[in-house]
């Protein structure tokens, strides 16, 4: 029975009561996750339970109809709720198999200033580490890494590639030069936005500033816009800079609307990026490189540079497949200073200490010219558990 209210009033304060129980409720099943992942130490189950995530969603799918809840609505909470009980437990494996890799204040370094995609990141990616940020901003990908190589900061926050725009080119050439491992990634909605700093019309704006990837992100809705000057930044928090000190009705930055903010920026056109699904995945860099705990999914990121010969390429990936080992990624390079030769990036979704990746190792040694690893750490992409909810 609906109980009946006599002012907006009342009806705010018994929304605003319910919001905090449901609050206090998420912090409560967040420690359950806790529990489980101690427990899952002993038993040495993995973290995740697809058969029985499954049948909780069905469970919860049908006692919400009794509530009048739809099956989307009740599986697009869920899904988030458990896709942050996930990456909670992995987050505490990770630090009993690791102890000295998070200290209690850790310095991080990323391209742009303070709101720029890759500093969202960051903050993204620590915010689960029980960890304080030492932000540390940087002008360009190879000061990113420069100033973790020399132990001015801890880690290292770089993109690697956009569903839109692709592969980020000048990173991957970082990684095969660098002494650093990955240790971590993380997937980033990207959601660009014209900003201006004074009142304007789209009609009056013919100049924009951003990094050259939101740029060619956006590539379809500026052809739209005719002729329109690209200003090239180093980063989308510097182009927000700029319009802010200009203050200009004919000049916009493209970057994030809530990042805008900072600046005094207001967005004058939304959802520009030729893709809606727009999302871009970092990966973490540090000194050492981490111990991944097998119950929780890995991925394994190397480079090798194989033999001037038909088929060589084909001989390597063979191997991953005889052992079952699922290519995420396989990303070309040329070799600096060597014409015509390539090398060859490859993510694969298995631990490096597994039996099948020690295995594919010592064949891709014998098959290959190079071969380096530059990272195994947890996949922190965690895929939504389907459930088929329509009724026949």
């Amino acid at each position: 029975m609906t109980k009946s209210y006599h002012s907006l009033d009342e009806i705010r304060t018994h929304v605003t009561r319910i919001d905090n129980e449901i609050l206090a409720l998420l912090a409560e099943r967040r420690q359950l996750s806790l529990e489980v992942a101690k427990s899952k130490i002993k038993t040495t189950k993995p973290v995740r339970d697809q058969e029985r995530e499954q049948a909780l969603l069905l469970r919860l799918i049908d006692q919400g109809k009794q509530h009048q809840l739809d099956a989307s609505y009740v599986t697009q909470i869920f899904h988030t709720i458990i896709e942050d009980s996930v990456l909670f437990q992995q987050a505490y494996l990770q630090k009993l198999a690791n102890p000295d890799s998070l200290q209690p204040v850790v310095r991080v370094s990323f391209l742009g200033a303070k709101g720029s995609y890759s500093n969202l990141a960051s903050r993204q990616y620590f915010s689960r580490k029980q960890t304080k940020l030492v932000e540390m901003s940087c002008s360009n990908f190879r000061d990113v890494v420069n100033v973790v190589e020399t132990g001015q900061a801890d880690y290292g926050v770089l993109p690697i590639e956009n569903t839109s725009s692709g592969s980020i080119n000048e990173v991957y050439d970082l990684l095969q030069h660098t002494s650093l491992s990955i240790v971590g990634e993380i997937t980033q909605p990207i959601e660009h936005c014209l900003l201006t700093a004074v009142p304007t019309s789209l009609d009056q704006i013919d100049t924009l500033y951003s990094h050259p990837q939101p740029h060619q992100q956006c590539s379809e809705y500026l052809r739209t816009m005719g002729d329109i000057r690209q200003e090239y930044t180093s980063s989308t928090a510097d182009a927000m800079q700029q319009v802010a000190e200009l203050k200009q009705p004919n000049v916009a930055a493209i970057g994030n609307a809530s990042s805008g903010e900072l600046y005094g920026l207001t967005p004058l056109k939304t959802g520009i990026a030729n893709q809606q699904e727009n999302f871009t995945r970092f990966i973490v860099v540090a000194r050492k490189a981490v111990d991944v705990t097998p119950l929780i999914p890995a991925k394994t990121t190397l480079i090798m540079s194989t033999g001037q010969k038909p088929g060589s390429l084909v001989e390597c990936l063979l191997v991953l497949r005889n052992l079952n080992i699922n290519m995420a990624k396989l990303e070309s390079r040329p070799v600096i200073g060597n014409p015509w030769e390539e090398m060859f990036y490859v993510d694969v979704e298995t631990n490096l200490k597994s039996e099948a990746m020690q295995k594919a190792l010592e064949e891709l040694t014998r098959l290959t010219r190079f071969i380096k690893v530059l990272g195994c750490y947890p996949s922190e992409n965690v895929k939504p558990t389907e459930v088929d909810y329509l009724e026949e």
